[in-house]
């Protein structure tokens, strides 16, 4: 049995990583926080060998690594408020490095970078993208994105200096989570009854899908290769419409105008100087939402006979999902494998 080491374990993410992993006989070691929400976890808990500490404790990644076979890296920060930029730029960058450094010390076997497709890069005149793309600078690029790029840039790094690795870039990660935080709240929100959808065009994948892809790589030869895992593309209007038939409300009706997000920035950002609290709508936000891109998952299916879920079944579930945590008075929701 071999021993996986998994980052941000009791994140949306990690949590289905350890899961599967462990419903595949493998020994796993998860990080957390003190201060760590252990509720996707919960069924889990007791099957993981926790390791309390930080990526940027050196010290404790040697020991805490030591025998360990290989590392699935799928801890980050993301945010897109501009106060938290410095905080998200070291937790994701001096983060990987050390993780990559450790793991290169300690000969660790394998290393599997969960990225984002944030860090491919976007530029408004090549609106679909594969692993072929190269990073260029463009005001599309968010901070979080540039931190991502550069996270990746460690990892290619430390495949020259002999790190046996491969990158995944999952798309917007759709699921059973934390209904309160990242890409589930999506669903709150149109549960919750939005009145406006975004003009922008992404992609979308089922959190199962980025899980299975992930443990697929680790056990797989292969090196030096980066992996979008995309299971559908489509406008966010469509993907709102399709929640909200699935969640029994209304789907918003009207589009969110450029124009009309960024006088709804400029007058949050106004009233955080009183209130100091962030803003919750951000001018990279409003790119991001605004933009249209496609991802193509054509190499992953083709280089790991890779299938993805059923956009249809993914939003299914996601919805019936949500209604019966809602119903049991629940701010979160797990898929047992």
């Amino acid at each position: 049995m071999q021993t996986v080491f998994v980052s941000g374990a009791t994140g949306f993410l990690g949590s289905y990583i350890c899961r599967y992993l462990i419903d595949q006989g493998y020994s796993v070691v998860g990080l957390k926080r003190h201060t760590s929400s252990m509720q996707l976890v919960e069924d889990i808990h007791d099957r993981i060998n926790w390791a309390v500490g930080d990526i940027l404790d050196i010290p404790f990644l040697e020991e805490t690594l030591s025998g360990v076979d290989a590392v699935i890296h799928a801890a980050a920060m993301i945010s897109f408020k501009p106060s938290e930029r410095e905080t998200m730029m070291k937790v994701n960058v001096e983060g990987t490095s050390n993780m990559v450094n450790v793991c290169l010390a300690l000969n660790i076997s394998r290393f599997i970078q969960i990225s984002s497709i944030a860090a491919i890069g976007r530029n408004k005149y090549q609106p679909k993208i594969d692993e072929s793309i190269s990073w260029g600078n463009s005001d599309l690029n968010s901070h979080y994105a540039i931190s991502k790029f550069k996270s990746e840039c460690e990892v290619w790094r430390g495949m020259e200096e002999g790190l046996n690795a491969a990158i995944l870039n999952p798309s917007v990660i759709i699921g059973a989570g934390d209904w309160n935080s990242g890409s589930c709240l999506l669903v709150k929100q149109v549960a919750d009854g939005l009145s406006f959808y975004p003009i922008g065009e992404t992609g979308f994948v089922d959190v199962r899908d980025v899980a299975r892809a992930s443990i697929d790589l680790m056990e797989s030869s292969i090196h030096g290769e980066r992996y979008i895992v995309n299971g559908f593309n489509t406008s966010y209007r469509i993907f709102f419409q399709q929640m909200a038939s699935r969640l029994g409300v209304n789907p918003p009706k009207r589009e969110a105008k450029q124009w009309m997000l960024r006088s709804i920035s400029y007058i949050l950002a106004f009233i955080s100087v009183f209130t100091r609290k962030s803003p919750l709508v951000t001018k990279e936000i409003i790119r991001n939402v605004s933009s249209k891109f496609e991802y193509s998952n054509k190499k992953i299916i083709q280089d790991l006979a890779f299938t993805f879920t059923d956009s249809d079944v993914t939003i299914q579930q996601t919805a019936d999902s949500f209604l019966q945590s809602s119903k049991q008075g629940k701010t979160y929701s797990v898929w047992k494998s």
